[in-house]
């Protein structure tokens, strides 16, 4: 390629270069916008975690080409520019919008060196900076997924250029450029399809710029001829042997290309492209007067938009129509260059003859005349064939200022044209800095297209302004009372602002737009997967009320019944069926889903979570282990399933568990729940600093996390530091007054390491106010009318609370004890002898001792059995789908071994009251 470039001057690469960056630095600025966000943000094949063979599996927004919602734009170059882009940057947009507009410089330089072949230096620098500054490319430069358009350019003109070197000296033929020639063809057509056109162009060239036929000299050769007046030359035998390689080659292209569209063709909704689902005349006489739009375009890009589907022209329907006039007006024109360039010789007739073949081929895929495309304008695709318009131009330019009367005419003319495109562009440029700018902007050009006062709504309920977006989704219902998405728009907003009714009510305006069901017959290539939705938002609006359960799945039951492989029907269903306590129906509904997609990590999460429901942990994690093989970053499966590890109680796998969290808080830094469940491994490994800075952190994210802060406290506690427990306490019971557990674990340590009677009996009344039939609390408050020396109301205390827990042996061996003690002191009353009660006093204090020691075994052990590790309820939800959906949560975690721990509680009690009893 540098080769090919010897002969451009340094001067004119840094004046395009200088040129470029002035009208496209501001694009540096711009966001993720239109389609950018399903090519870039969307898309996974950029990730590092995707294997590269999916690039050239699936189409250009990642979607496998197997499937019927594939557009079928095969370009995995382009996709691999965008997964280096991410490489180096993720998702930083300066670096995408960057490397797009070096493209741009490299597209300008090259079409240079095109331009040189037909026209003067002057005018080929001038074509090339016509090119440089045209507003129309705006939407290919500064739109990221405009790349395609930039790299399969770059390889368009130099397939070209290398077909220009096949002649050799005595119209010999050089076969090299011509292998070099297919190559970049190929290469050009796997960054965009319209590549394959250049070598329609190489044809072209060859008949009648590199060999110098008229179509009259072609005409009367092929008379001669057929009337066996003469034989066929050999410079054109020559010719036709070049064009039969040339050919094969394309031919071949073309089968391979529809070896992997797998011979479908994409299924566009007449949204998309009005005319293409017309009847005739609309559709031809439509598909024709489109044909001077995009020229007008090039010649006045003033009033540009981003999407010119649905309404935006309306459907030319009659004969009579007058925009047939414009349609008319410009088959002449083109029909009259054709013809001088054909028929003429000279130079400016090759001149004429390439320009409208660089307008006309490239622009052939995107003019409907062999298959139907996804829209009715697209900007973007004008970026090769306005190299046929610039080429023109300065063709024109050209003439005009060789003219003396007006050469200073067409240098002002020149220079204001070139100014004012400038000016253009870069202004132009700003609308694609957000989607909401970008849309807006449509909208003053355009406010017949429902779908720009759809996207308008979109961009402000990303931004949370539901009330603005409603207005926008409505006035899209107005333009487009058929728009089954608008209505879909309007329900989700009125949902997301808590208006239930009105929701319901737009939803069943979208679902009566739908077709009715016909036993038997199949929806699959009438009904658009988006449109099918609006069964799922209703089914997930009224599946709030418990008493819509049936009704909700019905409706998922009906989208599936439309559309067998509608995946996303199965998930929803399998949601609901959990919700239902129907979780063998889920099971079967998820693994329908997975017989449709066996790559997607988000059903494996949730066929992980109905195990959990079947109390089937194994198959659990095995299936969040599969989840995470084929994407090693979910969040919520590295989340659960290091739960899940945890709650096993298997020391082996700790490790892992903890390094799923690890995984987890550096993809989540902002949940405390990561942080939390950290420091739960630390407490079962026994790593107690290590907990506390993980419970410290949890705490500092979420300073009213109730499970975070009691487990700090609980852990203080069992580790001697009770009284760095204390506030820590005062924090949970400030959030949680009525918070069970904190309240013992406080009462215990006030009356322990305090010695707080009063504030730990405040305690213990306060857990009897909340629940008078809490046995640990009330056997609490009894240890404390002991510490007062009230035996009466400690023996009446007991016997209640041995009431409410008859077969706790502890209960009554206290009882025993406190009555037992109150016997002896009766008896100690009734004796006359001083030394008796001396030694009755000595007896009374050291009984009470041991009582206390008893007590205090007992507060404490059974504050750890009872109060054994609280554990967050947060336990993350199902993955959501793609639209209004609602997940099953996983259950509680079930505290283990709390009976084990009882046991040997008890045992130490025993020994205990042993020595108290002088065993």
């Amino acid at each position: 390629l540098l080769e090919k470039m010897a002969d451009i001057s340094l001067k004119e690469a840094a004046l395009i270069v200088g040129v470029v960056a002035a009208c496209y630095w501001n694009s540096l600025f711009c966001g993720f916008v239109f389609d950018d966000v399903s090519a870039i943000l969307d898309n996974k094949d950029l990730h590092p975690s995707t294997p590269l063979k999916n690039l050239f599996q699936n189409d250009f927004w990642g979607t496998p080409m197997s499937e019927e919602r594939s557009h079928k734009s095969y370009r995995p170059l382009t996709v691999l520019t965008f997964r280096l882009n991410y490489l180096f940057s993720e998702l930083n947009a300066v670096s995408y919008h960057f490397l797009n507009l070096v493209f741009h410089v490299v597209v300008c330089i090259v079409f240079l060196k095109v331009c040189k072949l037909f026209l003067d230096n002057r005018s080929s620098v001038v074509a090339s900076l016509l090119f440089a500054v045209h507003p129309i490319h705006t939407e290919a430069v500064t739109g990221v997924v405009g790349r395609a358009e930039l790299l399969s350019s770059i390889f368009f003109l130099a397939a070209f250029l290398s077909y220009t070197k096949s002649k050799g000296p005595d119209n010999t033929i050089v076969w090299t450029p011509i292998a070099v020639t297919v190559f970049l063809v190929a290469v050009a057509t796997l960054c965009k399809e319209q590549g394959i056109t250049v070598v329609g162009i190489c044809c072209v060239y060859e008949v009648f710029i590199a060999q110098g036929y008229t179509l009259p000299t072609l005409l009367d050769t092929a008379v001669q001829i057929l009337r066996g007046k003469g034989s066929i030359p050999f410079s054109m035998l020559q010719t036709l042997l070049k064009l039969i390689v040339l050919m094969f080659s394309t031919l071949l292209l073309v089968v391979v290309r529809v070896q992997v569209i797998q011979s479908q063709l994409p299924v566009f909704t007449r949204f998309d492209n009005p005319a293409a689902v017309s009847p005739s005349p609309a559709r031809q006489l439509t598909f024709n007067y489109l044909l001077p739009v995009n020229a007008w375009l090039l010649f006045n890009p003033s009033e540009l938009c981003c999407d010119w589907t649905m309404g935006t022209i309306p459907l030319v329907e009659s004969l009579l129509d007058v925009r047939n006039v414009a349609t008319l007006t410009f088959f002449c024109f083109l029909g009259s260059l054709m013809v001088f360039s054909l028929r003429y010789p000279g130079d400016s007739s090759k001149t004429v003859l390439m320009a409208l073949c660089l307008i006309v081929l490239p622009f052939i895929p995107a003019s409907n005349l062999f298959f139907p495309v996804g829209f009715v304008v697209a900007e973007r695709v004008l970026y090769v064939p306005s190299m046929g318009f610039c080429i023109l131009v300065a063709h024109g330019w050209k003439k005009l200022s060789n003219k003396s009367v007006l050469r200073k005419i067409s240098w002002v003319c020149l220079a204001v044209v070139l100014f004012t495109h400038a000016l253009k562009t870069l202004h132009r440029n700003w609308d694609w800095e957000s989607e909401y700018t970008l849309f807006m902007s449509a909208l003053k050009v355009n406010k017949n297209n429902a779908k720009l006062w759809n996207n308008v709504g979109h961009a402000l309920e990303n931004e949370k302004n539901f009330e603005r977006a409603l207005q926008f989704f409505i006035q899209a219902t107005q333009v487009q009372p058929d728009d089954i998405g608008a209505h879909m728009n309007v329900g989700r907003t009125y949902k997301n602002l808590n208006k239930t009714k009105e929701a319901e009510e737009s939803y069943m305006i979208a679902k009566s737009l739908m077709p009715q069901i016909i036993p038997g017959k199949k929806y699959a290539a009438r009904v658009a997967p988006n449109h099918l939705n609006v069964y799922i938002n209703l089914a997930n609006l009224i599946r709030a009320n418990e008493s819509r359960l049936e009704e909700a799945d019905q409706l998922y039951r009906q989208a599936i019944s439309m559309r067998p492989d509608f995946k996303q029907a199965y998930i929803s269903r399998g949601e609901l069926l959990l919700k239902m306590n129907k979780p063998l129906k889920a099971k079967e509904a998820y693994l329908r889903a997975l017989e449709l997609d066996r790559t997607n990590a988000d059903l494996w999460y949730n066929l992980a979570i109905v195990y959990i429901e079947l109390k089937d942990p194994t198959e659990a994690l095995k299936n969040f282990n599969r989840a995470l093989e084929l994407n090693p970053m979910h969040k919520l499966a590295l989340f659960n399933s290091a739960l899940l590890m945890q709650e096993s109680g298997d020391a082996r796998l700790r490790p892992e568990a903890k390094q799923r969290l690890l995984h987890y808080v550096k993809e989540e830094p902002e949940d405390a729940n990561g942080y939390f469940n950290l420091g739960m491994l630390a407490m079962d490994d026994k790593k107690d600093m290590e907990a506390e800075a993980w419970m410290k952190k949890a705490i500092r994210l979420q300073p009213n996390f109730r499970s975070a802060l009691f487990n700090l406290a609980l852990l203080y506690s069992q580790t001697g530091k009770e009284l760095m427990a204390l506030p820590v306490l005062e924090d949970l019971l400030r959030y949680y007054p009525d918070h069970t557990k904190g309240l013992i674990l406080k009462g215990d340590i006030l009356m322990n390491q305090k010695k707080d009677i009063v504030g730990a009996k405040m305690c213990f009344e306060k857990i009897l106010g909340l629940d008078p039939n809490n046995v640990q609390g009330k056997h609490n408050l009894c240890v404390v009318y002991f510490e007062e020396r009230d035996l009466i109301k400690a023996e009446k205390c007991l016997v209640e609370t041995l009431a409410l827990a008859p077969h706790e042996e502890y209960i009554q061996r206290h009882l025993n004890i406190v009555r037992s003690k109150i016997a002896s002191l009766g008896a100690v009353e009734q004796s006359s002898l001083p030394s008796g009660g001396t030694a009755a006093a000595e007896r009374k204090k050291n009984s009470f001792q041991k009582l206390k020691e008893a007590k205090n075994e007992k507060t404490t052990t059974q504050s750890t059995v009872v109060n054994n590790k609280e554990h967050s309820k947060n336990k993350k939800p199902t993955e959501k789908s793609t639209v209004d959906k609602e997940t099953p949560k996983k259950s509680t975690k079930e505290i283990k071994d709390i009976e084990k721990k009882r046991v040997a509680a008890l045992k130490r009690l025993e020994e205990i009251e042993r020595i108290l009893n002088g065993e």
